[in-house]
């Protein structure tokens, strides 16, 4: 009995964990590549709040070399 409680419990955690992957939202708007255009992703309007792309972690473009 205490291993079937214990096989349960192990179940419903797996189950609960499954549930706290990405979905697909972003946290901020600006880290939506589709929003770094807009006029709040750019300074000095995003500069205030810290929600610029470049303060989110915004990734480097393709074909940007580093140097």
């Amino acid at each position: 009995m205490k291993n079937k409680s214990k096989l349960f419990l192990a179940g419903m955690s797996l189950v609960f964990l499954t549930g706290c992957g990405y979905d697909g939202h972003f946290r901020y708007p600006c880290q939506d590549p589709a929003n770094w255009e807009a006029a709040e992703c750019k300074p000095p309007i995003c500069t205030a709040s810290g929600t610029c792309p470049e303060d989110l972690g915004k990734p480097e473009q393709e074909g940007t070399q580093n140097g």
